[in-house]
């Protein structure tokens, strides 16, 4: 039976307390890691390097821009993206191991993401289950170059495969960390929107703000969520408010 090789990519930075779980996921399924670090000033390197995984320091230039330099840096044409808060499930990493050994017949597969807020699945609040793309034949698919909100473009006539299993994305152990999270992300959209030249009034910042909260807690249904849905909601809130804020200050500054 043919075996085809499998780079498995990942970013990095002061990931000490996740990396470990999503290295052990990948034994026996990805060939190599390649992580890309942006600088941490805790063991996540260390850590790396103990499980064989090839690192490279690069300073952070978006998502976007680290996810395609990570893939350039594969061995192999098929690579696996995958965060460092993220865990391949013991059934995707035997389909996965499946498909590698009897050889790959697409140039892209996908598969769901679960996301886990402080341990548990969120079902709703925009963070629901989602399908993603994560393994690509690197010759016919690219990251985006967007700072945050990154996604890989392909030829049209591309049709990716379903693969059974899922990965389990964990975005936070303590509400603090993951509210942290959205407020870094915040900063990226505004500088996204102030290139783009959208600025805002005060209050049309607050309406914004407040239009994402009641999106996400009833459009989104984040209110069926419980407790994280009610965090989820009102950190929605405040980092929408902060991008806008930021985006108009940013734009005053350049005038």
């Amino acid at each position: 039976m043919a075996s085809h090789f499998l780079s498995a990519t990942v970013i990095t930075r002061n990931e000490a307390a996740n990396i470990e779980r999503c290295l052990n996921s990948l034994i026996g399924v990805a060939d190599e890691i390649v992580v890309v670090d942006s600088g941490s000033d805790d063991s996540t390197v260390d850590i790396c390097r103990r499980y064989g995984a090839k690192v490279t320091v690069r300073p952070f230039a978006g998502y976007g821009p680290q996810r395609q330099y990570a893939a350039t840096l594969a061995s192999g044409n098929y690579v696996l993206s995958i965060d460092a808060d993220e865990v391949l499930t013991e059934e995707l990493r035997q389909n996965l191991s499946a498909l590698k050994e009897a050889g790959f017949t697409h140039r892209m597969y996908r598969f769901r993401v679960i996301n886990y807020i402080c341990g548990k699945p969120v079902r709703h609040s925009g963070l629901e289950p989602e399908v993603q793309i994560r393994l690509f034949d690197k010759r016919y698919a690219n990251w985006d170059m967007l700072d945050v909100g990154e996604r890989l473009s392909y030829p049209a006539g591309i049709m990716p495969a379903a693969i059974d299993g899922e990965m389990h994305h964990y975005r936070c152990n303590r509400y603090t960390e993951y509210e942290a999270k959205e407020m870094r992300h915040a900063a990226m959209r505004a500088r996204l929107m102030a290139a783009a030249g959208i600025s805002a009034a005060e209050p049309m910042c607050w309406l914004r703000a407040a239009s994402a909260f009641v999106r996400c807690h009833l459009s989104q249904g984040a209110w069926l969520d419980g407790e994280a849905g009610r965090r989820i909601a009102a950190t929605r809130f405040r980092s929408t408010l902060a991008a806008y804020r930021a985006a108009r200050r940013i734009i005053d500054e350049e005038k």
